[in-house]
């Protein structure tokens, strides 16, 4: 069996940057261990598997077309992803030019409405996952991070761990084998942006996700529906732009807008071709 891959670099303009996801449409979902097979051979951060809904006739007419939507890293399915749905939206658009919405369903988060802004970005209409404080830090959350958190709130997804200052964000040391004994949350570190050279963001993060894909995710569009909310309550204001700062880097634009968080972002094409399975 033949099937079409797609590799995008999502949230950047520059290939090789952002964070790369694979896309594999097939006519019904594949067997989940196969699923797994493959993104364990592509090895990168998510492959997205797509199965189109045509139940909806009048919504085709109304050029919205509606796809349901998996995610796979190299260790697990994941719930939530917002860089693969980005480069899933980023090919469909390609591929139907006439499509002016697109819908995900997915079974954790519901159905995800995408569209193309004018000035060429695609938005992603994801649910507000703002995290909580928490007062009674795990051990092993201190243990594995080599800097001392000045904060700590958690959500269904992860650890946010709030610092002062860049540096620390930047420079942060992690033990893998520690943070996993967290699963099933990752961890992310963030702060306000403040220095000349992130002066155009409002804030910067990482993200460490040993227990679910690996080692440090490049950019982490889900974790942005966690961190919008939580800056913008900080920095009292509803759109903020935000920088992950990995070693690829990556740019998302973020407005929080009640029970929901849109997240904009732009999408290069790598690689087209097919495998063989």
């Amino acid at each position: 069996m033949q099937l079409e891959i797609n590799i995008v670099d999502a949230f950047t303009d520059t290939v090789f940057k952002g964070n790369s996801a694979a896309v594999i449409t097939t006519d019904s979902w594949l067997d989940d261990a196969l699923m797994q097979s493959i993104a364990m051979e592509n090895n990168l951060s998510e492959t997205a598997f797509l199965v189109a809904d045509d139940s909806d006739k009048k919504e085709q007419i109304a050029k919205v077309a509606t796809y349901h939507i998996r995610w796979f890293s190299p260790l697990t399915e994941i719930a939530f992803c917002g860089h693969a749905t980005l480069a899933s939206a980023f090919v469909l658009f390609k591929k139907n030019p006439d499509v002016t919405t697109i819908k995900f369903v997915a079974k954790a988060v519901g159905t995800l409405s995408v569209v193309q802004t004018d000035s060429g970005k695609i938005q992603m209409d994801f649910p507000n996952t703002k995290p909580e404080k928490i007062d009674d830090i795990p051990e092993n959350l201190l243990a594995g991070l080599s800097i001392v958190p000045v904060e700590v709130y958690r959500n269904s997804q992860a650890y946010f761990v709030i610092y002062s200052a860049e540096a620390d964000v930047l420079t942060v040391e992690r033990d893998n084998e520690v943070l996993k004994q967290l699963a099933p949350l990752d961890v992310v570190v963030t702060c306000q942006a403040k220095s000349d050279k992130y002066e155009q963001y409002d804030f910067i993060s990482r993200y460490f996700w040993p227990a679910n894909g690996g080692d440090e995710d490049p950019v982490t569009g889900s974790i942005h529906t966690g961190l919008a909310p939580l800056w913008a309550e900080h920095l009292g204001k509803s759109q903020l732009l935000a920088y992950q700062a990995s070693s690829r880097g990556g740019v998302l634009e973020c407005e929080v807008a009640d029970d929901r968080v849109l997240i904009s972002g732009n999408a290069v094409q790598y690689m087209t071709g097919f495998i063989t399975v």
